[in-house]
């Protein structure tokens, strides 16, 4: 028996109401691929367009171990029950290239936030998209923002281009780095220096507290050199703070931070203008996707055409302008 397809009126109700069923289904339809589900899924989001665009836009990043999951239960359990805040977090899980299988334990790396009325936790498996950003966290993020969350989280896998995918989703980027495993200077790319926002040590506490501020300082030092000839949102320095979730130490400091940038971004102008720019980036994103996608629903000899590159005797130049010029 074919499934009923999603009631667009009731999803959208259910959303006005905050409705966490109706959210994660939401959530289902925009991330669908199937044809009928995309349909809806644009019609949906035409319908819950001003209900967005509000949020406090987060992209968190960090090498594996520095404690994305841990530093965001922490930071969002402090913005939902000391501030009051609604928190959604989209963690973007590394998938399968196989099988498109997802670790998908971001619920029991966060356990505060998983079971807090106030937050919303969706894991997206990346499913082989470019950067590991999964292919519809940027309408996920819109349903969410519908569904009256003022402040969303997109946590990156950390491989990769992920890093510029989600700081291309998002108004303010995150970079956790880790004292004493060579991320002060050596193990953060300068690419990623020059995106971040704001940049938080974590886990300062213990033994590790003092290498922790050894670690803030030389990041400073290293920011004051960056960007001693680049121009950064306007003029925007990056502060260098120390954080812990155990203690919890900082976070308010970091939020306080991620304000003082979003209030920066206002007052220059650069909020609309990356908000733009970040919505013609999604255009094209589209585009290709579509055009991949009739390409291949209208190439019968489309294995043919792969098998002879696998073997060497079509070139890749030759078979990209096959597929392209044939249409």
């Amino acid at each position: 028996m074919a499934r009923k397809p999603p009631d667009l009126d009731a999803l959208e109700r259910g959303l006005r109401e905050q409705d966490r069923t109706a959210i994660g289904r939401a959530i289902t339809l925009v991330e669908s691929r199937h044809p009928d589900h995309r349909r809806l899924a644009t019609e949906l989001l035409r319908r819950i367009a001003h209900s967005t665009g509000q949020a406090v836009r987060i992209g968190i990043t960090g090498v594996p171990g520095v404690g994305k999951s841990t530093f965001i239960d922490a930071f969002g359990t402090m913005l939902t029950q000391t501030l009051s805040h609604r928190v959604a977090v989209l963690a973007v899980d590394p998938s399968s290239e196989r099988s498109g299988g997802s670790i998908l334990g971001d619920k029991t790396r966060m356990p505060r936030l998983a079971t807090d009325p106030k937050a919303f936790i969706r894991p997206s498996p990346a499913a082989g998209t470019l950067g590991g950003v999964a292919a519809r966290t940027r309408e996920a993020m819109l349903v969410l923002e519908a569904a009256g969350f003022d402040t969303v989280l997109i946590e990156t896998v950390g491989v990769g281009q992920s890093e510029t995918a989600v700081r291309k989703l998002t108004d303010t980027f995150v970079l956790l780095a880790l004292a004493g495993a060579g991320d002060e200077l050596q193990g953060i790319k300068r690419g990623i220096m020059e995106m971040c926002d704001v940049i938080l040590v974590t886990k300062a506490d213990g033994d590790n507290a003092m290498p922790a501020k050894r670690a803030a300082a030389a990041l400073r030092g290293a920011l004051r050199l960056l960007h001693s000839d680049v121009v950064h949102d306007g003029g925007w320095m990056p502060p260098v703070l120390t954080t812990s979730a155990t203690l919890p130490l900082g976070l308010e400091d970091a939020w306080r931070s991620i304000l003082e940038h979003r209030d920066h971004l206002n007052t220059t102008g650069a909020l609309t203008t990356r908000r733009a720019d970040q919505a013609v980036d999604w255009l094209w994103t589209l585009v290709r996707e579509r055009l991949e996608r009739r390409i291949r629903d209208a190439h019968p000899d489309l294995a043919a055409i792969e098998d002879a590159v696998r073997n060497g005797t079509l070139t890749v130049e030759a078979a990209a302008a096959k597929l392209v010029e044939s249409r």
